[in-house]
C-alpha cells in the first residue's frame, strides 16, 4: 500500500469518526436548560426552566434583596420561597367568571 492511499484512508476515517462523536458532544451539554429574563415593574425575573418545566425563579427587585422561588410540593402551580418555605402568602379571588 502507497504512503498517499494509507494517509487517505487515515483521514477518511477520522473524518468519519468526528461526525459520528458529535451528537453525543451536543447530547453532553443540556440544551434543555434555558433562562428566560423578563421586567415587570420594579423586578426583574430570572426564570430557570429544565426541559419546559420552571425549576427556579430568581426575583431582583429594585430595592431590597434579591431571593428565590421554587415549584411548591404541596400545590401544583405555586411557588414558595427558597429561604423561607413555610411562609404562606394570602390570596384572593377578586373576579371570576
Amino acid at each position: 500500500m502507497k504512503p498517499q492511499q494509507l494517509l487517505k484512508g487515515l483521514l477518511a476515517s477520522a473524518v468519519m469518526g468526528i461526525s459520528l462523536l458529535a451528537p453525543l458532544a451536543a447530547q453532553a451539554a443540556d440544551p434543555a436548560e434555558t433562562i428566560t429574563i423578563r421586567n415587570d415593574g420594579d423586578n426583574t425575573y430570572y426564570e430557570f426552566r429544565v426541559n419546559g418545566e420552571i425549576s427556579e425563579i430568581k426575583v431582583v427587585p429594585k430595592v431590597g434583596p434579591e431571593y428565590y422561588l421554587i415549584p411548591s410540593q404541596q400545590e401544583d402551580g405555586e411557588f414558595v420561597r427558597k429561604d423561607n418555605p413555610n411562609m404562606r402568602v394570602p390570596k384572593w379571588v377578586i373576579f371570576r367568571w
